[in-house]
Parts: structure tokens; C-alpha cells; sequence
């Protein structure tokens, strides 16, 4: 028809569910779809879709998501299987893991960043210089 592919396309880039500035929840949140958070919230949240904290959210929290776009506050735990965006005047105190992160200018992340998704890798390689040295150190004294 007229453009129905594209009607479809924003459909499911819609805002499923909303808490507005003036909200406060503790607990756990699981949903499906894009959820935008302006208010306070301090517990879990788990999804393999999109979080947006608006700029007065603040969220204290486990975050384990799809992609977690932030505009306001965070802290705690940020994991995201696919990308996490910190704003400009948005602010993340905690660790992130994900596999792309995008830091506008005035954002500001104060915690690590792992981007390696499988720690196996990082692992032996640590092992294999301490090894190396291990075995240096003997046979210098030798």
C-alpha cells in the first residue's frame, strides 16, 4: 500500500510504557518493546530492548538491556548485548558492558567499560606473560 512497511517500522519504535517525572518505583521491571523512565526508580531492569532514561530520570539500578540510551542519571550496573548511548548532560556512575558505547560530548561515564564480550579472551593472555616471566626469572639467577 501507501508506505504500510514504514508504518510498521514506527510502530515498533514506540514507547511501550512511560513513567513521568513525578513517579517513584522500587522493584523490578521486565518488559518487551521500548520503555522510557523520566522519574526515579531504584531496583532491577531486564529486557532485550530499549531503555531510555529521559533527562530527569534517575535511575539507581541493574540494568541488563537490549540498548540503554541515557539522557539523565544512572547508577549501577549498565549490560547491553547491543549498544549503550550516553547524552549529552546525562551522567552514568558504574560499570558498562557492551559491545558498542557512544559518549556524546558533556556526558559523562564514571566507571570501566568492558567492550571485549568474552572475557576468555583477556584470560590467557595474562597467564601466558606471567609464565613468560615466571620462567625468565629462574634462569637468571642460574
Amino acid at each position: 500500500m501507501w508506505g504500510g512497511e514504514k508504518v510498521m517500522k514506527k510502530e515498533d519504535k514506540q514507547i511501550k510504557a512511560y513513567m513521568g517525572e513525578d513517579t517513584v518505583f522500587n522493584g523490578s521491571l521486565t518488559f518487551e518493546g521500548t520503555v522510557r523512565i523520566d522519574g526515579k526508580f531504584e531496583g532491577q531492569v531486564h529486557t532485550d530492548d530499549t531503555l531510555i532514561v529521559g533527562e530527569t530520570g534517575h535511575l539507581m539500578a541493574e540494568i541488563s538491556a537490549g540498548t540503554v540510551i541515557c539522557m539523565g542519571r544512572v547508577e549501577g550496573t549498565i549490560m547491553a548485548s547491543k549498544k549503550v548511548e550516553i547524552h549529552a548532560n546525562s551522567r552514568v556512575v558504574g560499570n558498562v558492558k557492551s559491545p558498542a558505547l557512544y559518549i556524546e560530548l558533556g556526558g559523562i561515564l564514571d566507571g570501566s567499560c568492558d567492550m571485549t564480550g568474552k572475557e576468555s579472551k583477556i584470560i590467557p593472555l595474562v597467564k601466558t606473560e606471567e609464565k613468560e616471566k615466571k620462567a625468565a626469572t629462574p634462569s637468571t639467577k642460574g
